[in-house]
């Protein structure tokens, strides 16, 4: 994988730039759908290319080691053969939702035991053999084992959780180092930077992350609860030590007005559960601002759902009928929503990178903050 800078802004620090990939290139500031279990909920692969225009999307790696299994995916040839997604793919490592099974798991310094949410059956995840499931599963980019740390969380908690998010790199990076991708295409890990909300541990760690010199470092442990405010903070401290000439990218964010302020931050890359999550339950993010379809006032309203946005979702179907649709808990209506909130996160990332490329996103960005934080 490479990293091609294209342009610095001149206002903030966001930055353009194309990650190149074995499964094609993916220009950045980027959003990658979430396919937890191998799909992005309620989205046909054909319509996330050609109709949302994903250049990436995400797999999970507790989800699809315990389903459908490693040993049916390596069967199929990875993951993009199982699914039919021919563009990059990357794993998260499994280690947020380790964190979310706080009841039913325990960690040490070897790595972590945990119970399926399936079933109750028991499992262990070590750096190594989580090398292994994505290495079987074929994701492009691999992400390390950490922990995520909750928020709040006491300094001592996060200071031991550092020092083995730390010695369980090491130990992933000498797993990939010593294999081989299995099915004829490049594999990159990407470590992750912890240290909760304290700015000293996220400068111990952005420090021995970049000195680890991988080709692409993560931000983690931050969405998790905290305010914007030290997000933005944590943010920036972790920014200012990753190098320059790697893709930085920030785990779990966020809501759009979190994206536009992290990418003037110098982040790259984002995922996110909200735009698919909020889409179901008839939350639309639009170019205008944020809309629930559920409410009252959109009940006659025939315009369209985003004139503005356009794409097939976004412009041809009215507000009233989508939500008809999600009151009648019609299937089809969580298709639309989903349709469309994809588009507006992938529009808003493709527009940022427009305006860093044009040298105008500073005064761009704090407009469209504006817009598309307010409910309608």
């Amino acid at each position: 994988m490479k990293f091609t800078l294209s342009a610095n802004d001149r206002q903030s620090k966001a930055r353009a730039g194309i990650v190149h990939t074995d499964h094609g290139d993916i220009e950045t500031p980027i959003f990658m759908p979430v396919g937890t279990a191998g799909t992005v909920k309620a989205v046909h692969q054909r319509e996330l290319e050609h109709d949302i225009q994903a250049q990436i999307i995400l797999g999970n790696t507790y989800h699809l080691y315990l389903r459908p299994g490693t040993g049916l995916l390596q069967q199929a040839g990875g993951l993009h053969k199982f699914n039919g997604w021919s563009k990059p793919i990357l794993t998260d490592s499994g280690g947020y939702q380790v964190y979310s099974l706080s009841e039913n798991r325990k960690i040490n310094d070897e790595g972590v035991t945990f119970k399926s949410h399936i079933d109750g059956s028991k499992h262990v995840f070590t750096p190594e053999n989580v090398m292994d499931i994505q290495r079987a599963i074929g994701a492009d980019i691999i992400m390390a084992l950490d922990e995520c740390t909750p928020y709040p969380c006491e300094y001592d908690y996060a200071k031991k959780s550092l020092a083995i998010t730390h010695q369980w790199l090491q130990r992933c990076i000498r797993r990939i180092d010593s294999t081989q991708p299995l099915y004829g295409y490049q594999q990159t890990l990407f470590p992750i930077v912890q240290g909760s909300v304290y700015k000293d541990l996220r400068i111990q760690s952005a420090e021995f992350i970049a000195a680890q010199n991988q080709h692409g470092n993560a931000i983690g442990g931050l969405s998790v609860g905290e305010p914007h405010e030290l997000m933005y903070e944590m943010t920036d401290v972790v920014c200012n030590i990753l190098p320059a000439d790697k893709p930085r990218y920030l785990m779990g964010v966020g809501t759009p007005e979190n994206i536009l302020e992290c990418i003037a931050l110098g982040v790259d890359m984002f995922d996110c559960v909200m735009p698919t999550r909020n889409a179901r339950n008839g939350m639309l993010f639009t170019t205008q601002g944020i809309v629930n379809i559920r409410n009252e006032k959109w009940k006659d309203d025939l315009s369209p759902i985003d004139a503005e946005l356009g794409g097939y979702a976004s412009a041809f179907y009215s507000k009233a009928y989508l939500r008809h649709l999600i009151i009648n808990k019609e299937i089809l209506g969580a298709q639309i929503a989903t349709l469309h909130n994809l588009t507006f996160y992938l529009w808003l990332v493709k527009e940022a990178r427009k305006q860093i490329l044009n040298g105008t996103f500073g005064e761009w960005k704090n407009g469209m903050v504006k817009k598309v934080s307010a409910r309608l």
